[in-house]
């Protein structure tokens, strides 16, 4: 195998609290948000999130929705290209409650970052990019 890195990831989402998801991946961390028309027309039971040019976060609404515990997920990170004090601000700024702060070690590198839960409990890393604290 000679991967070359994620193409997608896939969450679910309780299905009554779509807004909640658009609120947060939208709103709060500036995600474009696709797909949400072919979703609402009943023609994908997805939609999604732009990360980037080629990464996405899938998002299923379901009836069957459980809460993430930590046994079975634990976060997903993002490299962010802005300095992570001013997203510290801004999340703070909106009522988004950082969980916790540190310089974890991770694919390119050690960087600053924070950890955010999104509502539906989900922790997200959003780390500094490594090149802007060399």
């Amino acid at each position: 195998m000679d991967a070359r890195r994620i193409d997608h990831i896939h969450l679910r989402i309780p299905e009554d609290e779509i807004e909640h998801a658009i609120e947060f991946y939208q709103g709060h961390l500036r995600l474009a948000l696709e797909g949400f028309d072919e979703y609402k027309e009943g023609e994908s039971p997805i939609f999604h999130f732009r990360l980037t040019a080629d990464t996405i976060i899938h998002i299923r609404p379901t009836e069957e929705f459980v809460h993430p515990e930590r046994e079975n997920f634990d976060h997903l990170a993002i490299i962010l290209n802005e300095d992570i004090t001013d997203v510290k601000q801004e999340l703070e700024d909106a009522g988004v409650i950082i969980e916790r702060e540190g310089t974890p070690t991770g694919a390119t590198g050690e960087a600053p970052a924070i950890y955010v839960r999104d509502p539906f409990g989900y922790l997200i890393e959003l780390k500094e990019s490594v090149s802007e604290t060399a």
